[in-house]
């Protein structure tokens, strides 16, 4: 059944919005920036999207210790393929297509990193060897050529309240500190994140 109200043009959709908020285009990285490794660094799960080259996409869950996910350099991330039931989405995806897209998720946390970029399936030894975890090697990893990254704000998981009364880990960075990385320094943190519970309860819906 066809939908009339359905949108089809940018020209439409933007018709039924505002302009972009400065901060949200501000934010957007090329690299792998100190916050960005941080985040990384604490988060135990992530999201991986992935198309492959008949169009079929898939967002499969990966997770493991904080810091599985390992930045082998400012643009360069390693994931470590763990054991699973070998339908190998997106893998499969990957070689077809290798643009992929990656949500990093911190328990207690409500904002949420993007990364995007393009992946490759590698079974370099040493690599395969340093992401080994209980003395089992991956059967692979994904080398990630970073493109695009960036933080999302709170209010997805506030309106969800997918954490509950979990409490925040002590060193995550928070949105102030990766919009002042973002402006080299030319942002006042502090006052951002001291104001960011109001402004986001404000504007929730």
């Amino acid at each position: 059944m066809r939908d009339p109200h359905a949108v089809h043009s940018l020209a439409a959709l933007e018709a039924l919005y505002g302009e972009a908020v400065p901060a949200s285009l501000q934010k957007v990285r090329r690299d792998l920036d100190v916050p960005s490794r941080d985040f990384i660094a604490h988060s135990p799960f992530c999201i991986l999207s992935t198309r492959g080259a008949d169009g079929a996409v898939h967002g499969t869950p990966r997770g493991d210790a904080p810091g599985f996910v390992t930045v082998l350099s400012g643009t360069e991330l390693a994931m470590p393929d763990r054991r699973g039931n070998n339908r190998l989405d997106a893998l499969r995806d990957i070689i077809g297509d290798p643009r992929v897209a990656l949500l990093f998720l911190i328990p207690g946390v409500g904002e949420t990193l993007r990364v995007a970029g393009h992946a490759t399936i590698t079974t370099d030894p040493a690599l395969c060897a340093r992401l080994a975890e209980q003395g089992k090697r991956p059967a692979t990893v994904l080398r990630i050529a970073v493109e695009e990254v960036f933080f999302q704000c709170a209010r997805a998981l506030l309106r969800s309240a997918l954490w509950g009364d979990t409490p925040r880990p002590a060193g995550v960075p928070t949105a102030g500190q990766f919009l002042k990385s973002a402006t080299a320094g030319a942002f006042d943190a502090e006052t951002y994140d001291r104001e960011a519970p109001a402004r986001l309860a404000a504007n929730l819906y």
